[in-house]
């Protein structure tokens, strides 16, 4: 299946290790039909050698969605974006923005900026092992980097390697001294960076990610760059994307309430169960639907705590939507456009 991508790159929702999974990202796409969704970050070794089944587990109506993997070794990539590919993802993209140790010692991730050549060569690689179009995600720059010599080196070699778009997270990455955490928030931001980036290169598409905590915001990036990517507002509020089709892509909004995406989730966790998933591992994505309004305590206890019990079942879900002051829900609630 073809999708148009580059209308879906308007905006995306972040790669996001231990949270953007299948379930995270089912109840997302009941939000925005438009936008494109990211898998978690798996390695290519996981990919060849590990449960490819449930790592590269999908519903087909998450799509289009993306899968973002690791690693450093053009051949296995290949291999990697081979099997990928087959399983009917939108697009791969390659992790050149993870700070943490693990990734380090892995040798992929942000370390690998300093290495343009070699990831080239991935890039390359990858290309020609599979004909979905092939991304690459990195940061402005690592440790001690001039964020304009360097950034433009790295950004011209993806460009010779024929990435079909280059998505960068507006903060530097300091390998050693900051946590994945502090990486989020203390390396100052660059948009204007990202900008010039994406004025230099045009027409290949670059994609901005890092601190985008709004629709304001992102309508405001868009200006700049031929897409936006939110990683953490978007996941702890998730309605935030129920606007996305009307602002970012002048389409219609899924004309849904909220009561109906948790009758949905409720459906989908009934299934999910019959597969031996655990109720928990759905309702944790749901935590924020509620957010700011009466009952969310109460909504977020039942959907994190009682959805760990033995035993839970769907009608859970809905008896948290139920613990909502539904005086409320029937107003301010609706999603509809």
């Amino acid at each position: 299946m073809t999708h148009d991508l580059a209308t879906a790159r308007r905006f995306s929702v972040a790669p996001m290790m231990e949270w953007t999974d299948t379930h995270c990202r089912y109840l997302h796409r009941l939000l925005t039909r438009r936008a494109l969704l990211f898998t978690e970050m798996v390695t290519s070794p996981a990919v060849i050698h590990g449960r490819r089944e449930q790592l590269l587990a999908y519903d087909p109506a998450e799509q289009p969605v993306a899968v973002q993997l690791g690693g450093s070794d053009p051949a296995e990539l290949a291999e990697a974006a081979r099997i990928a590919g087959e399983a009917g993802f939108a697009e791969i993209n390659l992790n050149v923005g993870c700070p943490s140790d693990r990734v380090q010692s892995g040798r992929f991730g942000a370390c690998l900026m300093a290495e343009p050549a070699l990831v080239a060569d991935c890039v390359r690689a990858m290309r020609a092992a599979t004909d979905v179009p092939v991304t690459v995600k990195c940061r402005i720059g690592i440790d001690d980097q001039d964020t304009g010599e360097s950034l433009d080196r790295f950004a011209d070699a993806m460009a010779g390697a024929g990435v079909a778009a280059l998505y960068v997270h507006a903060r530097k990455a300091w390998l050693k001294g900051l946590s994945p955490k502090e990486n989020r928030t203390i390396p100052p931001l660059d948009y204007p960076r990202v900008y010039r980036l994406a004025q230099r290169l045009d027409p290949l598409p670059v994609l901005l990610n890092g601190g985008i905590g709004s629709l304001d915001a992102a309508e405001e990036h868009l200006r700049h760059v031929s897409g936006v990517m939110l990683g953490r507002a978007a996941y702890h509020e998730p309605l935030l994307l129920a606007e996305v089709d009307r602002r970012i892509f002048g389409a219609p909004s899924p004309a849904v309430a909220l009561a109906s995406i948790v009758a949905a989730m409720a459906d989908y966790a009934e299934l999910q169960l019959a597969r031996g998933v655990r109720l928990n591992q759905v309702t944790r994505h749901m935590l924020g639907l509620a957010n700011g309004r009466p009952g969310a305590r109460q909504f977020r206890q039942i959907l994190s705590v009682d959805a760990c019990r033995r035993g839970a079942g769907p009608e859970l879900i809905l008896r948290a939507f139920a613990a909502l002051d539904q005086s409320v829900s029937s107003r301010e609630l609706e999603l509809t456009a």
